[in-house]
């Protein structure tokens, strides 16, 4: 899948549960931090630190989609 397919399952669009819906937003967290650790350049991805923030990144999509 695609970040966009993960983002887009992790939305209420397909109707999926509250767990899957995380674990949807988990998934795209994780190919973010695989995306930039995969980028050459000259800053170094630090993964212990990534991996850190992942749920606080899983948390900022799942509020980014939220209806306001």
């Amino acid at each position: 899948m695609t970040i966009g397919e993960l983002v887009a399952n992790a939305s209420s669009v397909y109707g999926h549960s509250e767990e899957d819906k995380r674990a949807y937003a988990v998934a795209a967290a994780l190919e973010v931090i695989g995306q930039k650790a995969s980028q050459s350049g000259a800053h170094i991805t630090h993964l212990d630190k990534e991996f850190e923030r992942l749920s606080t990144y899983a948390d900022q999509i799942q509020a980014a989609l939220k209806l306001k």
